[in-house]
């Protein structure tokens, strides 16, 4: 069994910032792409950040320079700081992850079950 647990999340004030987290466990070989994605009430799940095993990264355009991802590959985490928040940002954020389970077998795509971020005055 893998899973994807996220932390992080909460009510924060506009320009403020969060740290979450996603951490993978269970029987993992290797994780391929890592990513956020968002979902905020009555709109369609979107793309926020994804992060390769390398370091590679790529943004929307709606929080390039204001969010980051990292990642740490020891503990299968990755990391998705948010500043400068705005009220649109809003959303129920959720981790994505490719993840081989053994040598040989085909990768596997695993979402999480999502951590609620609220940016209110």
């Amino acid at each position: 069994q893998v899973q994807l647990v996220e932390s992080g999340g909460g009510l924060v004030q506009p320009g403020g910032s969060l740290r979450l987290s996603c951490a993978a466990s269970g029987s993992i070989f290797s994780i391929g792409i890592m990513g956020w994605y968002r979902q905020a009430p009555g709109k369609e799940r979107e793309f926020v950040a994804r992060i390769s095993s390398a370091g590679s990264t790529n943004y929307a355009d709606s929080v390039k320079g204001r969010f980051t991802i990292s990642r740490d590959n020891a503990k299968n985490t990755v990391y998705l700081q948010m500043n400068s928040l705005k009220s649109e940002d809003t959303a129920v954020y959720y981790c994505n992850a490719d993840i081989r389970k053994s040598y040989g077998v085909a990768l596997i795509n695993i979402w999480g079950q999502g951590t609620q971020v609220t940016v209110s005055s």
